[in-house]
């Protein structure tokens, strides 16, 4: 259910970390190596970056290989911090931009991969959609991001079917959490990536244990075990 991608470093195009890898966003959109629910990611995508500490947005219902606006926009598209995101709809979810990661409070960009019962979260009208991950963001939101560990371990001992990967990011950390799918990282020279599954066969990526918090500064990878 879904595949996305985080970027903390120096500023790069989002070309480079969406389109242009061997089995970037967009390969996967279509054919994902690693994703274990669903064959494809083709109900919708966005790309959200920060601009002098604003986050932006490019978000689409439609699948991202056939936006050639985007990819015609993209290379000229760059930032030191970037959430990414293509999406697998949760059978019975909207299928429209509203319900597209990442989203945002206006501080945060968020991405969610995985699926998660409404109805163990809290009521909000602050919620983009009324999709599972728009309403699972507007609550970590209204929680406070910092504690997305917490919150996840939470909502995971409600829901035993959950599946909480959360990829969240405010310019100068990203945070995520691997609850029930993949992730790994990338440490390179210039940064750091966090992604659904790798976008290359480099051999430095590294798989992160399920049930971890992950917390990626300009200076520093921290990994949290979540009980």
């Amino acid at each position: 259910m879904c595949r996305h991608l985080g970027w903390l470093g120096a500023q790069t195009s989002v070309s480079s970390l969406i389109l242009d890898p061997p089995f970037g966003l967009r390969v996967q959109s279509y054919a994902p190596r690693q994703q274990k629910h669903g064959l494809m990611n083709a109900d919708g995508w966005g790309a959200g970056f920060f601009d002098e500490g604003v986050p932006r947005r490019w978000r689409s219902s439609a699948p991202i290989w056939g936006d050639t606006s985007f990819e015609s926009v993209a290379p000229a598209l760059r930032s030191h911090c970037v959430v990414a995101a293509v999406r697998s709809a949760t059978a019975g979810m909207p299928i429209d931009v509203s319900a597209t990661a990442p989203f945002t409070d206006g501080q945060w960009l968020l991405s969610h991969n995985g699926i998660v019962d409404r109805t163990v979260l809290p009521l909000t009208s602050t919620a983009e959609s009324v999709c599972d991950s728009a309403v699972l963001a507007a609550t970590i939101f209204a929680l406070g991001p910092d504690a997305v560990g917490e919150t996840i371990a939470q909502i995971g001992a409600l829901d035993g079917d959950a599946r909480l990967n959360i990829l969240v990011a405010d310019g100068s950390r990203m945070l995520a959490t691997t609850w029930g799918d993949t992730l790994s990282i990338l440490r390179r020279d210039d940064g750091v990536v966090l992604a659904s599954e790798p976008y290359d066969d480099d051999s430095a990526w590294e798989d992160i244990p399920d049930r971890h918090l992950v917390e990626v500064t300009a200076t520093d990878v921290t990994l949290t075990a979540l009980d």
